[in-house]
C-alpha cells in the first residue's frame, strides 16, 4: 500500500497550487475558479504563452510560469484535461494586446479544449496560435491517421525558447514559428523502475517485477513499449539515448541541448549519474551536448523513472535559451 502525503484526494490540486502561490508570491498568483496560475505582475506588450493540461506532471507547467516562460498556467485534474472554459479564461488572461501562442502536448482531450478556446478567444478578439508537442519517440507509430506521438518533456524546451523569443519582443508568428520548429525537432524517450500512484489510490498503475523495468512509459502512468531487464544506470541510459540517435539523424558534429528528467522520485544523484551517461555516450558518437537541464520537470506523480530529450542546438536557439528566467522551478 502508498502512504501518500494529501488530505482529502479530491483537492490535491487546489491545495497544491495554492501553496505554490503562498511559496512564491513575487513570481505567481493562482486564480482558484478556473484553476489558473498566473504571473504576480502580469506582462505588457508581448505576445503571450499560455500552457496547461492535467496535474500529476509537476512542475510542469504552473511552475514554469515567470519572465522568459509561460504568462498562464491551466490545470486541470490528475492526468485529466482543464475544460475548455478554463482554457479560455487562461488564454484571455496571457493576452496584452499581441495574440497569444497555446502550447499544447499532443493528448486528445487537450488538444480539443485548446482548439476549443482559441476560437472563443476570437470572440474578444484575440488572436491565438497552437503549438503541438509530440515529442514521445515511444509512440512514434508512423500511423498518419493515428493520433500520434504524445507530448512529453521536450515540452520544457518549448515553453523556455518560445518564452525567451516572446520577453524579446518577437511578434506571433515569430514565437510561434521558433516553438514550432523545437517541437518538431525534439524526441523523447523515457522508462520506469516502478510506477506512480494515482492520489487516494493505494495501487500502482502497473507492477513490475524486481528485475524488470518499462521501456517507453508515459507520463500518465501508461505502460510501455516493452520491458526490458533492470541493468546499470549507463546501460539503461544507453537504452533511451541511442533510439533518439538514429531517430533524429544526429551525426559526428551535431550539438544538442541534453533534458535528463525525473519522472517523480528519482532523486538529484541518479539523475546526475544519468547526465554524466548522457554526455559518454553522445561524445563517442563525436555529438556535442550544447546544455545540459538535469532535474524533475515533468513527473508522473511517484513514477521512478526518467526521460531523455535531445533537441538539435542550432545557433540561433542557444541564445534564447540562455536567456534569462525566473520561474519557480528553472531560474537563471
Amino acid at each position: 500500500m502508498r502512504r501518500q502525503i494529501v488530505n482529502d484526494p479530491t483537492d490535491v490540486v487546489d491545495e497544491a497550487l495554492e501553496g505554490l502561490a503562498l511559496s512564491n508570491p513575487t513570481l505567481v498568483e493562482y486564480r482558484r475558479e478556473h484553476s489558473l496560475v498566473t504571473r504576480a505582475v502580469p506582462a505588457r506588450g508581448k505576445v503571450g504563452l499560455v500552457s496547461g493540461g492535467g496535474s500529476g506532471h509537476e512542475p510542469l507547467h504552473a511552475g514554469l510560469v515567470g519572465l522568459g516562460m509561460l504568462d498562464v498556467a491551466v490545470a486541470g485534474a490528475v492526468f485529466a484535461s482543464p475544460t475548455a472554459l478554463q482554457v479560455h479564461e487562461g488564454t484571455l488572461a496571457a493576452d496584452s494586446g499581441r495574440g497569444v501562442i497555446q502550447i499544447v502536448k499532443n493528448y486528445t482531450g487537450d488538444v480539443l479544449n485548446f482548439t476549443i478556446a482559441g476560437e472563443l478567444a476570437e470572440d474578444h478578439a484575440v488572436q491565438t496560435e497552437m503549438v503541438l508537442v509530440d515529442d514521445d519517440l515511444a509512440t512514434d507509430s508512423g500511423d498518419e491517421g493515428g493520433p500520434g506521438r504524445r507530448g512529453t518533456a521536450a515540452t520544457v524546451a518549448v515553453e523556455k525558447i518560445a518564452g525567451a523569443c516572446a520577453e524579446a519582443g518577437g511578434d506571433l508568428a515569430a514565437v510561434a514559428g521558433v516553438a514550432r520548429r523545437v517541437a518538431r525537432n525534439s524526441r523523447s524517450m523515457s522508462l520506469a523502475l516502478a510506477a506512480g500512484t494515482h492520489p487516494g489510490q493505494t495501487r500502482p498503475a502497473f507492477d513490475l517485477g524486481d528485475d524488470e523495468i518499462e521501456l517507453g512509459v508515459g507520463i500518465h502512468g501508461e505502460r510501455g513499449i516493452a520491458r526490458v531487464p533492470f541493468a546499470s544506470a549507463d546501460a539503461l541510459t544507453a537504452e533511451l539515448v541511442e533510439p533518439l540517435i538514429s531517430a533524429l539523424q544526429l551525426h559526428r558534429g551535431s550539438e544538442v541541448i541534453a533534458i535528463v528528467n525525473g519522472l517523480g522520485t528519482a532523486y538529484p544523484l541518479e539523475l546526475n549519474i544519468v547526465a554524466r551517461s548522457v554526455h559518454r555516450l553522445l561524445a563517442g558518437r563525436g555529438i556535442a551536448v550544447a546544455r545540459t537541464l538535469a532535474g524533475t520537470y515533468v513527473s508522473s506523480l511517484d513514477m521512478h523513472g526518467f526521460s531523455v530529450t535531445l533537441t538539435p542546438a542550432d545557433a540561433d536557439l542557444l541564445p534564447l535559451w540562455d536567456a534569462p528566467v525566473r520561474t519557480p522551478a528553472l531560474t537563471w
